[in-house]
């Protein structure tokens, strides 16, 4: 076990050189030893040395400075130092300086083994570590942020200017464009990428339910409350608080959010308890929310405390090109997922893909090729599998007239409200009946 350690020995005295190498080569390490600090530097460059027992009280560079070159080094050496009874005080605030341990002279060789095999569990404990923090790296990557396209390239790059600053982030595009992807992408590349990121959606909430959920509650806090709950913001600390739909919070909620990001603090509902917190805010919305602060429905400070740094997200219609990288990504996606052995798509069903403007943007990108691939017979999606909006609307030639323009304003409603008769209905402002006879008459079908 020890026969791949190295241990070097920094003192100015011969007997405790020769009496520590030999008792460290006899338990199988590599032991190499220094009379002073330019022996040990010297002896630093040539290689690496895994555990340095550093003497304090040397002529010349003593143990504290030579330290601290060490660290220049290799930051990873663990350091112990030896010293005299009288320097018990110097090697406490060598302690502080971020040596391992210290052992006092005379030396007891049992008790020094001890530190040492301490020290070397130690190591490889924060070795393992540092291999499992940068696995959370590669693994954070995202990788489904898929394109190649100039207007995605220049979302990475606000991406990789705002991810090393702790400043607040808002994310905006239209809805499945992909915000929360950006988001993590952001958080996986931060210096809180080790701590989570907490979502909320607050849109999905009612303004009580929001609260709790954001605050947490103390027992009793309301009914139905049978005992504390941690919220949202005490989860994030140390990481990322991603508001998503934050165009949909309440005016009161917004208040409380304010106060919370200008004190980094707050009660949980029902208590009395000042929690401290620290994370970092990340938001995202789809709504026009200078238009919400003229109107009155978003607080102007709010909106000026959340808009320090603005990444907006082009909608697929806007990008093209990256419509094949795309599909190609989801086809291996849901391939893998449904043990199916389709892996192309032929140019037919490409180009209708490509010319198809997307307003569900990447979700409904890939949901239509969850669907192909669902009905798909052969191993190549052909425009048959594709949703019968797409291959019709693109398939049919347009002579321009009225009723080919009502025939596919019908379809894209239809597709849009996912075939809710009475809600399609509404959009088209007619009657369902009318409806189910445009429907027989334009031969619809729904998928």
């Amino acid at each position: 076990m020890n026969e791949h350690i190295a241990l070097l020995i920094v003192d100015d005295e011969q007997i405790v050189r020769d009496s520590l190498t030999k008792w460290f080569r006899e338990d199988g390490y590599i032991v190499g030893a220094a009379a002073n600090a330019a022996e040990a530097l010297r002896l630093l460059q040539e290689q690496r040395w895994h555990i340095i027992l550093l003497d304090i009280k040397m002529p010349g560079m003593d143990g504290m400075e030579l330290q601290q070159r060490i660290r220049d080094i290799d930051a990873h050496a663990i350091i112990i130092f030896i010293t005299a009874h009288a320097s018990v005080d110097t090697a406490v605030q060598a302690l502080k300086s971020g040596a391992f341990d210290y052992i006092t002279k005379p030396i007891d060789p049992d008790h020094l083994s001890h530190l040492v095999a301490n020290a070397i569990k130690q190591r490889a404990l924060a070795m393992e570590n540092l291999k499992l923090k940068e696995q959370v790296v590669e693994f954070s990557k995202p990788d489904e942020i898929i394109g190649d396209s100039s207007q995605i390239k220049k979302v990475f790059e606000m991406i990789k200017t705002v991810a090393g600053t702790d400043t607040t982030v808002m994310i905006r595009g239209e809805s499945g464009t992909g915000k929360e992807l950006i988001a993590r992408a952001i958080h996986a590349n931060s210096q809180r990428r080790y701590f989570p990121i907490v979502t909320i959606n607050c849109g999905a909430l009612p303004e009580g339910v929001l609260e709790s959920e954001l605050f947490g509650h103390e027992r009793g806090a309301f009914t139905g409350a049978q005992y504390r709950r941690k919220g949202k913001l005490e989860l994030a600390d140390g990481g990322t608080l991603f508001l998503d739909e934050v165009g949909n919070i309440d005016m009161k909620t917004q208040m409380d959010l304010l106060r919370v990001i200008e004190t980094k603090q707050f009660t949980r509902v029902g208590g009395n308890e000042t929690i401290k917190v620290d994370f970092r805010i990340i938001c995202a919305t789809n709504k026009d929310l200078e238009l919400a602060v003229k109107q009155g429905s978003f607080r102007e400070d709010f909106y000026y405390r959340l808009n320090v740094f603005t990444v907006s997200i082009p909608p697929l219609r806007e990008r093209k090109s990256d419509i094949p990288l795309l599909v190609n990504y989801f086809v291996n996606k849901h391939k893998r997922a449904m043990g199916k052995e389709i892996s192309s798509v032929s140019p037919e069903a490409m180009d209708i893909l490509v010319q198809y403007d997307w307003p569900g943007n990447v979700r409904e990108l890939e949901n239509a090729m969850e669907r192909a691939m669902v009905v798909g017979k052969s191993c190549t999606i052909i425009p048959a599998d594709l949703p019968f909006q797409l291959s019709e609307r693109n398939n049919e030639p347009s002579s321009g007239s009225l009723a080919d323009m009502e025939k596919r304003h019908i379809a894209r409603v239809l597709e849009e409200q996912r075939w809710n008769i009475t809600h399609s209905a509404d959009v088209l402002q007619i009657d369902r009946v009318t409806l189910y006879n445009k429907i027989a008459k334009y031969g619809f079908r729904k998928p």
